[in-house]
């Protein structure tokens, strides 16, 4: 019985290691969104709500991995030997679990760099135009409110 519960523990870190991937590869494309010429936001939104979809995956493997494993703890504690291999292969699997996060984590702080940066640029942008359509919108109202008719003269003689 613990054999099989310790598979099911290998098979759930090795499908959370294909979610990460999946994840680290939409980090990719959320980067190059930002390094392109025109920002794609909707294309932007886009990867993170499929992120949004494989992170609660990860939740619910986590989930399921804590509770499998607090079932067969003791087991493993008391016949180390036995499992020994098995033991072993997960601490793997938890190691390379744990540098694919780190990894993920770096991308994600890149990523909210650049949408920080992005948004500050926008916000300037938008700022600099409002004052541009303020400037052009007070000249042509200062323009209209002069009537200067050319067709006055000033009688000199008198």
């Amino acid at each position: 019985m613990t054999d099989n519960y310790l598979n099911v523990l290998e098979e759930s870190l090795q499908s959370k290691l294909q979610i990460m991937a999946k994840i680290q590869e939409y980090n990719l494309y959320q980067q190059e969104i930002f390094q392109a010429q025109d920002v794609d936001l909707q294309e932007y939104d886009k990867y993170v709500d499929k992120k949004g979809a494989l992170i609660d995956e990860l939740m619910a493997l986590d989930n399921g991995f804590e509770t499998l494993y607090r079932n067969v703890e003791q087991e493993l504690q008391g016949n180390r030997q036995k499992y020994a291999q098995q033991i072993r292969r997960l601490q793997e699997l938890v190691t390379r679990v744990t540098e694919e996060s780190v990894t993920i984590q770096a991308q994600e702080a890149r990523n909210k760099q650049m949408v920080e940066v992005y948004f500050r640029k926008e916000r300037s942008n938008i700022a600099q135009n409002r004052k541009n359509s303020k400037a052009a919108y007070d000249y042509y109202k200062s323009m209209s409110n002069t009537h200067v008719n050319s067709s006055q003269f000033l009688d000199s003689k008198q």
